[in-house]
């Protein structure tokens, strides 16, 4: 029995390796699709926000039509609910939803995933809310990945490769950020890294990029013309740029979390009406607060306004992507953490202009802010470097950004914060945990060894493996191995391992517990 699924484990290594070029033209398939979808949802959201910015400044020139608007949002929040409630796995960010599928083999229903994420989210960018396309898009690309992989994959490695590749194109078309997309996939949703997962995440994210491109032109969604270089001279404000930055995402982590413990205190039905009438106080008193971000970070690049307008900005956003978010409502929080990172960054560049900073430079604290706040927040530091760098347009960034990226990750650290979306998983693995536990038991896995684990350099027959679980192959460089009992594990080994006794979940669980490093 051990034998024969030791002998099929061999096949589908060795048919992904001879067949990495189809595997690839599966990633531009599945690009294509994801790059389509996110450009669609991409127009949707911004028709909304941009209508909803109108909207709220006719209800200020005339209040009396606020009669008009307030069933309006009622019947909104009613509706979003109720889709929120036929399909749970389209509320919030989507970047949790995703990782489960990858890490913990939680089931999602394609179809009905994306028909809720376009109609509950593109309905709720007509109130403005403080939420970002970007974790949505993520869930729209691998969801797409997820139906090909149905029709064209026969085991559960290259489908999970296809959903990470299409997470990628997600982010890829969300930003016009094709490294970013890539590296995000690999650093936050597979957590782990293979030479054939590459090449499908890289071919999926740039074919998804090219259609970005396409419809909306070559202009990233993010784009900064106004920082020069940071003289060196001035290095040592990095230091409490990312201890600022750094503090900053980890309050919107705390906060974050909450506010979703405050909203379950309410009815289902009633959070979504909730969030929508309070983005009417926000809307009418501090529009700039309005939707994902990116005219904040504009402006935080610019620096038009004085500290107090800053800081008002700053704590407005964090506090309305806090009630938005907590509400449950699909829609994501990658822009809002930038944009607060953006204004944190300017708030201390301005105090710090006070103090000998030419204010020139104070666009490089907003640059440098963004990522220390997403590093603090995500704990995906490449991945904030890499898309600071992509947004720029330019390397001569990259020391500043990425020595503040690491501050404010080290700060996050000390003050014991867990990575945002890995909060966010576990709450919801919780919830949807009948469902992981009921699914069929057996399946196949892929995982690779860290450095410093407690099987490297151990034969395989001295690995105490928890029983039902058996490592039926071993992938090393280009060769595939099917190991024995006198096998040596080595890091860097990517091994396949079988159960038919267990759920995905579990033997995915027990063997990181196992591979992962020191």
């Amino acid at each position: 029995m051990k034998q024969r699924h030791k002998t099929k484990v061999f096949e589908i290594l060795s048919g992904l390796n001879r067949a990495k070029w189809r595997t690839a033209l599966k990633g531009v398939l599945s690009g294509l699709v994801a790059g389509l979808l996110v450009a669609l949802f991409r127009w949707g959201m911004e028709f909304g926000t941009d209508q909803a910015i109108r909207l709220y400044a006719l209800l200020r020139q005339h209040p009396w039509a606020i009669a008009v608007w307030l069933p309006a949002a009622v019947a909104a929040g009613l509706i979003i609910a109720r889709l929120i409630r036929y399909e749970p796995m389209a509320s919030g960010s989507g970047i949790p939803q995703v990782e489960g599928m990858v890490v913990h083999g939680l089931k999602i229903k394609s179809f009905s995933v994306l028909a809720v994420r376009f109609a509950a989210g593109i309905l709720s960018s007509f109130f403005g809310l403080s939420l970002g396309r970007e974790g949505p898009c993520i869930q729209i690309g691998a969801a797409g990945s997820q139906a090909i992989a149905k029709k064209t994959s026969n085991n559960k490695i290259e489908e999970n490769y296809l959903i990470t590749a299409g997470a990628a194109a997600g982010l890829s078309a969300a930003f016009s950020a094709p490294l970013s997309g890539v590296m995000f996939a690999l650093e936050e949703v597979h957590r782990s890294f293979s030479g054939l997962l590459l090449i499908t995440a890289t071919t999926a994210s740039l074919t998804s990029d090219v259609v970005a491109t396409l419809v909306f032109g070559l202009t990233p969604i993010l784009s900064f013309t106004q920082t020069p270089q940071l003289p060196a001279s001035l290095y040592f404000w990095l230091l409490p740029l990312g201890v600022v930055s750094g503090v900053f995402g980890s309050l919107m982590n705390k906060s974050l979390l909450g506010f979703l413990k405050l909203y379950n205190k309410l009815p289902e039905k009633l959070r979504p009406v909730t969030a929508l009438l309070i983005a009417l106080l926000f809307g009418l008193f501090l529009p700039q607060v309005l939707g994902g971000g990116r005219e904040l970070i504009q402006s935080a690049e610019v620096v038009q306004s004085g500290v107090l307008l800053l800081t008002a900005l700053l704590f407005g956003k964090l506090l309305f992507t806090c009630t938005s978010f907590g509400s449950g409502i699909p829609g994501g929080i990658f822009l809002p953490i930038l944009s607060v990172g953006a204004l944190s960054g300017s708030v201390f560049g301005l105090i710090a202009s006070k103090f000998g900073l030419p204010a020139e430079y104070i666009s490089d604290f907003a640059v440098c802010g963004m990522a220390g706040a997403l590093s603090s927040s995500v704990k995906a530091p490449v991945t904030s470097i890499l898309l600071t760098a992509e947004m720029t347009g330019s390397l001569v960034h990259l020391f500043p950004v990425a020595a503040c990226s690491f501050i404010a990750l080290f700060v996050s650290d000390l003050l014991k914060v867990s990575p945002i979306y890995e909060e966010l998983l576990a709450i919801m693995m919780n919830e949807s945990d009948a469902s992981v536990k009921n699914s069929k038991p057996g399946g196949i896995l892929e995982i690779p060894v860290e450095l410093g684990s407690s099987i490297a350099g151990k034969r395989i027959g001295e690995i105490e493996l928890p029983q039902g679980i058996l490592i039926a192959g071993i992938h090393r460089g280009e060769s595939d191995i099917v190991p024995n009992g006198t096998t040596l594990i080595k890091t860097g080994d990517y091994l396949v391992v079988i159960s038919s006794e267990y759920s995905f979940k579990h033997v995915n669980q027990k063997m990181r517990d196992l591979c992962r490093g020191g």
